[in-house]
């Protein structure tokens, strides 16, 4: 009765998907157009704007610059850059009373997928001020105009410039749960490769495979997807194979950061209407639960659940594979190249192979959240009940 429980619901989501106003923002992209910004700013009439960052980004000198490029083009701003990995609801309640104490119109995000959520969560209560984070989260809860947001992305992964969604860890009870809405879409993007040449190797890889969680799990996904979400994923699975490994092994090759900063934007965008799946599901509680960055979540567990869907998967991972030039005799041949290609990726760049961290009394936890979140809404290739979640996280942390 589930099942057809969730087909029905996935059929009126998809019917709705085509009344939603899905789009992409507005964007600049190319070298050194962050300096474009305060016009940017001026054109879209923004007002004094809150800058939301975290504190590497003010360590680094890279917020300095973008405030002092708003303070010579006398733009007003107040300043949050208190946001930590896996932003909290206090992260956002304290970010709101800075945006409402100071008087602020706008908001603009500066950093990667943590303060950009954290950016989003602001904008989120400053549309609904007496609700709870908590109350928030989940589908079309906030559906009323919100401050303009302006984006400006410092890695390649999260896709957050040009999505829909906010991921906030409930600071009491560790649960990590995303705002869904329309709403939450920046206004625009300042997508500058400059920005990224500072990524550490390690944050360029797990970032670079969340993008590429994105667009697989937007690609293999039933029902929501048109064909431009197929071609924007298709496009970011490309530029990933051609590309993650050079930014890796060398931060300052530009036209690799270029490429990779592209590939997050795409597969954002497929997977605002396509949905992720139980990759994003699973890895979210561990976010929650144990801190664990969500890029490199994402990177540990993809390979592990496209395998573990096994024939439903693999036409559309072969299609991936037609598209990377990866040969192979037959559909599954093609699928299990294209992971085996994704998990030696993972060794040369030195991501973990398997969750060491789940301890056995958090396991009911982490299934019932997983479940919460991906169904009946995420259209995975295969519905996976308590006993297949149990199975597969047993799986992989062995």
């Amino acid at each position: 009765m589930y099942r057809v429980y969730r087909d029905v619901f996935q059929g009126g989501m998809k019917v709705a998907n085509y009344f939603m106003g899905y789009h992409m923002p507005e964007y600049i992209f190319g070298r050194g157009c962050v300096r474009d910004l305060p016009q940017v700013l001026k054109d879209k009439d923004a007002g004094k704007v809150l800058v939301v960052t975290d504190e590497g980004l003010v360590r680094l000198g890279i917020a300095g610059r973008v405030l002092d490029s708003l303070r010579d083009a006398g733009i007003e701003y107040a300043l949050y850059s208190d946001v930590i990995p896996n932003p909290t609801s206090e992260n956002v309640e304290a970010g709101f009373r800075v945006f409402r104490e100071n008087g602020c119109q706008s908001v603009v995000a500066l950093g990667g997928g943590s303060p950009m959520d954290c950016a989003k969560g602001i904008c989120a209560k400053a549309a609904h001020p007496r609700k709870t984070v908590r109350q928030l989260q989940g589908l079309l809860r906030v559906h009323k105009r919100v401050p303009m947001l302006i984006t400006v992305p410092t890695t390649s992964g999260t896709g957050s410039e040009t999505t829909v969604a906010a991921v906030i860890t409930d600071a009491a009870t560790h649960h990590k749960a995303t705002i869904l809405d329309l709403v939450l879409i920046p206004t625009f993007a300042v997508l500058d490769p400059e920005l990224t040449v500072t990524l550490p190797p390690d944050l360029t890889a797990t970032t670079g495979m969340d993008a590429l969680c994105h667009a697989v799990e937007a690609y293999t996904n039933r029902r929501y997807n048109t064909k431009y979400e197929d071609i924007l994923a298709v496009r970011a699975v490309r530029l990933i194979y051609d590309n993650l490994q050079a930014a890796y092994e060398d931060g300052s090759d530009l036209v690799a950061r270029e490429n990779m900063q592209l590939a997050a934007f795409y597969a954002g965008r497929a997977f605002t209407r396509g949905c992720v799946g139980y990759v994003h599901a699973i890895g979210h509680t561990l976010g929650g639960l144990y801190g664990v960055p969500h890029g490199k979540a994402m990177a540990i567990l993809l390979p592990h659940v496209m395998r573990a869907f096994g024939e439903a998967a693999q036409p559309r991972l072969a299609e991936l594979a037609d598209a990377c030039g990866i040969p192979g005799e037959s559909a599954a041949d093609k699928a299990d190249r294209f992971l085996s290609w994704i998990e030696e990726m993972k060794r040369r760049m030195n991501v973990p192979e398997r969750l060491n961290m789940i301890r056995e009394e958090d396991m009911d936890q982490i299934i019932w959240w997983a479940m919460k979140e991906a169904n009946p809404l995420y259209p995975t290739p295969v519905l996976w009940n308590y006993d297949d979640f149990k199975a597969f996280i047993d799986s992989v942390r062995e």
